[in-house]
């Protein structure tokens, strides 16, 4: 049985950008090869940090939502200690509520990204449907 979770990992800012996509390469790359599904991933990008840890201020933010057996859990946080990029990690296993919650988050984020687009082509369309009176 599958149990889903999230996991949310700060790399150390000194981290070029493909640095940063070796390393979220990698452990989406480990979720898959033991068994598991990468249902979401969500980029935060570089956050101040609320209290410096080993002496750096910031960080590279990165969720990662999947399924995955228990026993896996020790293995990925294993890879995240012996990782000197990552500075600190939090795994969470997702109840029932959680799912539906991360599921209307990311719908909503998904509704969000695509209004921008939905009203610009709204507003071209009122202004050919208005024509000034001559």
């Amino acid at each position: 049985m599958l149990n889903q979770y999230e996991t949310v990992f700060i790399a150390t800012p000194v981290l070029s950008e493909a640095q940063m996509k070796e390393a979220v390469a990698k452990y989406t790359e480990l979720i898959r090869s033991n068994g598991g599904e990468v249902v979401y991933e969500e980029d935060w990008g570089l956050k101040q940090l609320a209290y410096p840890i080993q002496h750096k201020t910031s960080g590279f933010y990165y969720l990662i939502e999947f399924k995955a057996n228990p026993e896996f859990i020790a293995t990925l946080e294993t890879q995240y200690r012996r990782d000197e990029r990552v500075i600190r990690y939090l795994t969470v296993a997702l109840d029932k509520h959680a799912v539906a919650y991360a599921e209307r988050r990311r719908n909503n984020k998904a509704k969000a990204a695509a209004a921008p687009a939905a009203a610009e082509e709204e507003k071209v369309a009122e202004t050919e449907e208005v024509k000034p009176a001559e």
